[in-house]
């Protein structure tokens, strides 16, 4: 589903990621740690296009074929997706309005379809006429987001700390319906979307079952391993130490 082979990523003349290599597979879902300032979201937005993110050296490839120079708008008409950490307000655009761009819909009033899809996350018609994330909780923000990823139905789906900021009922909402998106309920044979999840509490785990974690440190992938052991590396003896046990142990 992508690989990313030797990647340099530059942020305002800044470089954030290098010699960065990652694979996903088809129906495979990868957790992602480390530090703040690592390079997590970077290697995100640069997957999706984002402009501000330069790819300076390398190469990403998704669904075989070549995307590193292609727009964001192309990306995602392939089938990406992304629930980021920190969404802008919109004013005058009413989140109803953004379902129904997601759902394909250059004009369509927010109908009973983009109602029963608000229901599934606990979002009420009246809110969905309010103007996107403009005075949202942290927890409305991350249901925003994932309600507009239910519409999309995307392929590849990457989500930027689902789990940060928001309580624990929302955690198991948002952490259910993900698993749901990236077809966890199914048999691994019949799984066909994939996924890239940045967690730094890793909460969301509880609720998604990954299939392989990796630690970021200084812009790079430093280690990778089976999730309920790398997050018991971390939480014993932090990101550092973690990547020199999975080292040590073999477990990369």
């Amino acid at each position: 589903m992508l690989e990313i082979k030797d990647l340099a990523v530059e942020v305002d003349g800044n470089k954030i990621i290098e010699r960065l290599n990652l694979c996903i597979e088809r129906g495979e879902v990868h957790i992602l740690f480390g530090p703040n300032g690592c390079g997590k979201t970077t290697l995100m937005m640069a997957i999706l296009g984002i402009p501000a993110y330069k790819v300076k050296k390398g190469r990403i490839a998704f669904k075989g074929g070549d995307i590193t120079d292609l727009p964001t708008n192309e990306r995602v008409k392939l089938g990406m997706g992304m629930s980021f950490q920190h969404p802008p307000e919109i004013r005058g655009v009413k989140l109803g309005d953004m379902v129904n761009i997601a759902l394909g819909r250059k004009e369509a009033e927010i109908d009973e379809s983009v109602i029963e899809l608000g229901k599934k996350l606990n979002i009420s018609a009246d809110f969905l006429n309010r103007d996107v994330n403009l005075g949202f909780s942290g927890g409305e923000v991350k249901r925003s987001e994932i309600l507009q990823l239910l519409a999309q139905a995307p392929e590849f789906l990457m989500f930027d700390e689902p789990d940060s900021g928001i309580d624990v009922g929302n955690i198991e909402l948002i952490g259910d319906l993900i698993s749901k998106l990236l077809d966890r309920d199914e048999r691994p044979s019949k799984r066909e979307r994939a996924g890239l999840i940045i967690t730094h509490s890793g909460f969301i785990l509880e609720h998604i079952k990954p299939d392989r974690a990796h630690v970021m440190l200084n812009g790079r992938i430093a280690c990778s391993g089976r999730p309920e052991e790398v997050v018991k590396h971390i939480m014993d003896d932090g990101f550092e130490r973690c990547v020199e046990r999975c080292v040590v142990e073999g477990v990369c």
